[in-house]
């Protein structure tokens, strides 16, 4: 009997010292951690951090720092707090992107701030409570903050230095399988740091296991705790369904119930309609949508209206189809309704994280989300030093599988990146076509843009490939009527080959960073502020600027010239001011001589002629989407008028752009 109960003991002894088989073990916190970093799923880099405890003071060193496509991004930074979680002193020094940098020291001493921005020191009373931050990066900075928020009451908002405010809440829990077990996560929302919705998940010891956030670049960037690293891609899917679940919660019962009363015909009616196909506009216009498609479209004299139809009223106003932005990358929820407000109806999502993008469409497209339609193109890149993202194809084997993949989860597109060899080109177009897909992209590294044609791509994103083809002047820009300028156009026509120029962004960083942005951005005041201090700072130093002028003009008469010689056109933006970067492009296109109606037709129906969709999208015909801007003003006349969005209809659903802005923290 002795023995019998000395076994029972023994194992109930190995009981309590084994993990429970309902939760996954996690790792013991420490005194430091590495936590790794990642873009596009790819990992770029590590934070790391050291504590050093006094009876004052506790310390934490960071060295924070990635490899972005060839480029380092070093950020050191120091955060002391008292042993009860009270800030004492943040330094924070080093570059937060591959264009921009930080130096910034606030030391907090009896109930004052002492704050040295830059060149810029300033000494101010210190808010009841209040944290210091240096923006997205050090990872570990965000942890203290929240950390700080929870020993003090969970406020509805909290003050940050140098300046802005944070709005954290606990979110819920998310369970993942993590060494075949479940582990819980506590999910945390944090707005007003960066711009939109942050989730930071910690275990249940408080610890910080992973942060989707974005970088000083505009792009996702994630941190993971090391030892929870292969847990990403779950997070990353979930952080889509999440972003668009909090837009939903933030458009409340107010949005439904509009919905749920949808009357069955929509009547937009006295407007000047917009024909982007035949070059033309009619006056006094009705437009009737009904099931989500345009059913009739005519001068008010031949068109009635039916009864008990809802009545937009369009007078002095012109109506456009919905707009298309042909370089987007959906980096994050908030993009959605910044889409929205500014018209865009339709982007083309070049080249993204393969799970989030998904996630984020489905979203969208099953009325769970908020935002435009979204066309895929699937990125691809080989292996070396610039590298971008995780689906890698270094073989014409692994190029067919990575083509197969994408076309298999609905991708409209490929998208070539800088690391790829020629012969995998070939074989990524050669599979692409025979899937049905186009391909658009970078020319490779060691390719030009004659090579990466020749070897299938149907189109090119950013002018500058076609660019470095061409001659230059002393004053490096470009030669626009010579031989090698008419070779280049004859073989980019031959090959019906479309450009997507993103003139904008490139106007962004040739910029003097001491010139007014509100030449690029009249409504600068109103982006969320947290972008406000980004985009003011991107661009180069005035010498250099100045020496870049003749050159950016020369890139605008370069599209000038490619439109005249008959080659395809679209108008994208690569992010830049979020929706709104669109008109920016159209503005250049007007600057580079292109009238009105051309720049129109280069985000309307010459992109959708670019993904063979023109037969059934792109422009205000019958049996089309009911994808539908009605602007105060006249695009026609004075481009800029596309800015002065009054409604926009997507699908046949009407979204009040005042309403988008508001879900996307701008300001009012």
């Amino acid at each position: 009997m002795l023995q019998k109960q000395s076994c029972l003991t023994l194992i109930c002894l190995l009981s309590l010292l084994r993990p429970a088989a309902a939760q996954a073990q996690v790792p013991a916190p420490t005194d430091s951690a590495t936590f790794l970093l990642h873009k596009f799923e790819q990992r770029i880099g590590k934070e790391t951090y050291r504590v050093t405890r006094t009876a004052q003071a506790h310390t934490y060193d960071a060295d924070f720092k990635f490899v972005d496509r060839g480029s380092p991004v070093v950020l050191k930074a120091q955060i002391a707090v008292t042993p009860a979680g009270e800030p004492l002193r943040l330094a924070a020094k080093g570059q937060t992107s591959r264009f921009s940098t930080i130096n910034d020291t606030i030391r907090i001493e009896q109930g004052q701030a002492r704050v040295r921005v830059g060149d810029a020191v300033r000494t101010e009373k210190l808010p009841a409570l209040s944290f210091p931050v240096a923006g997205y990066s050090p990872g570990i900075g965000q942890w203290l903050l929240l950390r700080y928020w929870q020993q003090h009451g969970r406020p509805a908002s909290l003050p940050l230095l140098p300046g802005g405010t944070v709005r954290i809440r606990e979110d819920g829990v998310d369970t993942l399988q993590f060494q075949n077990r479940p582990l819980l996560l506590r999910r945390y929302v944090l707005k007003g740091l960066v711009w939109g919705n942050e989730l930071l998940w910690t275990d249940q010891q408080n610890n910080l296991v992973g942060l989707i956030t974005n970088d000083a670049e505009g792009d996702k960037l994630e941190l993971m705790w090391q030892p929870y690293e292969a847990l990403l891609p779950a997070l990353i899917g979930r952080a889509a369904g999440h972003g668009m679940r909090l837009f939903r919660a933030e458009m409340g019962a107010t949005a439904a119930s509009k919905k749920a009363t949808q009357p069955a015909v929509l009547a937009i009616v006295g407007g000047t309609v917009v024909d982007v196909v035949r070059g033309c506009s009619i006056p006094n216009a009705v437009v009737l949508l009904a099931g989500g498609k345009i059913t009739k479209v005519g001068p008010a004299a031949s068109v009635a209206v039916p009864k008990g139809a809802r009545v937009i009223r369009a007078e002095g106003k012109t109506v456009l189809p919905g707009l298309w932005d042909m370089h987007a990358h959906f980096q994050q929820a908030e993009w959605g309704p910044a889409y929205l407000a500014a018209g865009v109806t339709t982007v083309r999502d070049c080249g993204n994280e393969f799970s989030y993008i998904n996630a984020i469409q489905q979203a969208i497209d099953g009325g769970q989300g908020v935002g435009p339609r979204i066309l895929k193109a699937g990125l691809i890149d080989g292996d070396g030093p610039s590298a971008l993202g995780i689906v890698r194809a270094n073989t014409p084997a692994e190029a067919a599988q990575a083509v197969q993949r994408y076309k298999a989860s609905g991708f409209a597109q490929i998208k070539l990146y800088s690391s790829l060899k020629p012969d995998v080109v070939r074989a990524i177009c050669q599979e692409a076509h025979r899937a049905g897909l186009t391909v658009t992209g970078h020319i490779p590294d060691d390719m030009n843009l004659y090579q990466g044609v020749a070897a299938g791509m149907d189109q090119v994103n950013h002018i500058a490939y076609v660019a470095e083809l061409l001659q230059r002047k002393p004053d490096r820009s470009l030669v626009l009527n010579d031989t090698t300028s008419a070779r280049v156009f004859a073989f980019l026509k031959a090959h019906n080959t479309v450009i997507d120029p993103t003139l904008g962004i490139y106007e962004m960083m040739l910029r003097s960073t001491k010139s007014d942005i509100k030449e690029l951005e009249p409504n600068y005041a109103k982006l969320p502020l947290p972008l406000q201090g980004l985009y003011v700072n991107m661009g180069m130093a005035p010498d250099k600027a100045a020496k870049a002028v003749p050159f950016f003009a020369s890139e605008r008469g370069l599209v000038k010239a490619l439109y005249d010689h008959g080659i395809p056109i679209v108008a994208g933006t690569d992010m830049g001011f979020p929706g709104s970067s669109l008109a920016r492009e159209l503005e250049l296109y007007v600057q580079a001589g292109l009238t009105p109606m051309q720049a129109l037709q280069t985000a309307t129906i010459a992109a959708a002629r670019a993904m063979q969709m023109d037969a059934r999208a792109g422009s205000l015909d019958v049996g089309k989407p009911a994808d539908v801007v009605i602007i105060d003003g006249n695009p026609l006349q004075k481009i800029s008028d596309l800015r002065r969005v009054r409604l926009v209809v997507k699908n046949g659903q009407v979204y009040e752009p005042k309403q988008m802005r508001q879900l996307a923290d701008y300001v009012e």
